[in-house]
């Protein structure tokens, strides 16, 4: 089997495996206890008969398998239908928050994955000594630590008693409260328009940058402390095993230098777990980080699924799950390609 015809195989089992998940998002809320349809419909302010006619109206009387059929019809055509707290749509104020989870989530990740492959690497290399032991230690100890206890730490020492940095929220107050002026904002007009502009406060291009940096690096910094320790621990002990190998032998009897022997060759062959582990850290991007947005007010997708769970938004919650599960496949999808690309061992057959 070629490089085409995997890719199509794979294709195809992603696409099955989106109409299942697909299928068990709407078994899971539609059996949840409750009556979802009451959120829509103010129970004092409308008759029976008005209430019963709403309800015909939605189709809340169809059989299972037509709400599933118009489910899957929706979900494919990004149709998330409406909020119930304000009526919004919800693929609009997906939009509006992507951007935020993006710069918090998108920008501690790479930076974990950064850390703690080069770390881990050489810790590998110095393997039992005191540098090992140091980091090894500090990073088991920083990632079993709450996110919120260390964000609060972070507050009250940074922001609260030195005054480095502000208390929370994504802007300075000094832009204005009316909304928040994303750096990245997409707007999609019709179905083959979609603009997408970057906010620059009155400040300048400079003082943009300055807030947005200033209001973003102790939720940052947070997110990639509890997460840079994971790759370390994979990377030292892939790397571990790498270079007990016969071809590290080899490399050095022939005056390679160390450094490319451990990023050329070593990190190489000892890379698949880790492409593995990346590519599921950033299809989970856009699942939001719930407890650090919250304790920073960073409204991101994390902050709007804790809200929408407060106030039983099923259509919000629907939305984000389906959306978290299908940044997954993509991702799982791209680590099996780059297989491929790393490690020419491996063929696609």
């Amino acid at each position: 089997m070629g490089l085409r015809s995997y890719i199509l195989k794979r294709l195809v089992y992603s696409f099955a495996l989106i109409l299942i998940v697909i299928a068990l998002n709407f078994i899971i809320f539609f059996a949840i206890p409750g009556d979802p349809y009451g959120q829509f419909i103010p129970p004092k302010t409308m008759k029976p008969e008005q209430r019963e006619a709403l309800l015909r109206y939605w189709g809340a009387y169809d059989p299972a398998y037509v709400k599933l059929l118009k489910y899957y019809n929706n979900l494919l055509r990004w149709d998330f239908g409406r909020s119930i707290r304000n009526y919004e749509p919800v693929g609009q104020q997906m939009l509006m928050r992507i951007p935020w989870t993006l710069v918090l989530l998108g920008g501690s990740t790479i930076l974990s994955v950064i850390f703690g492959v080069l770390l881990g690497v050489y810790v590998a290399h110095r393997r039992g000594g005191a540098f090992d032991t140091f980091n090894v230690t500090s990073s088991l100890i920083v990632g079993a630590l709450p996110t919120f206890w260390m964000g609060l730490i972070f507050l009250m020492v940074l922001a609260k008693n030195l005054g480095w940095f502000p208390l929370g929220g994504p802007i300075p107050p000094s832009w204005g409260t009316s909304g928040y002026p994303v750096p990245l904002s997409i707007n999609v007009q019709s179905s083959s328009s979609l603009n997408i502009m970057f906010s620059v406060s009155s400040g300048g291009l400079v003082e943009s940058v300055r807030g947005y940096v200033i209001h973003a690096f102790l939720p940052v910094m947070t997110l990639t402390l509890f997460q840079y320790g994971g790759f370390l621990l994979l990377t030292r002990a892939t790397m571990i095993e790498a270079l007990t190998e016969d071809y590290i032998v080899t490399a050095r009897a022939k005056g390679i230098t160390e450094r490319k022997v451990l990023f050329g060759h070593a990190l190489k062959n000892a890379s698949l777990p880790i492409i593995t582990s990346v590519a599921l850290s950033f299809g989970f991007v856009l699942s939001g980080a719930i407890i650090t947005e919250t304790v920073f007010s960073w409204p991101g997708l994390g902050l709007w699924i804790w809200d929408a769970i407060g106030t039983m938004n099923y259509p919000v919650l629907m939305a984000d799950f389906y959306v978290i599960a299908l940044c997954t496949i993509v991702a799982v999808f791209i680590a099996d390609l780059l297989y491929g690309v790393v490690d020419p061992r491996i063929h696609y057959g």
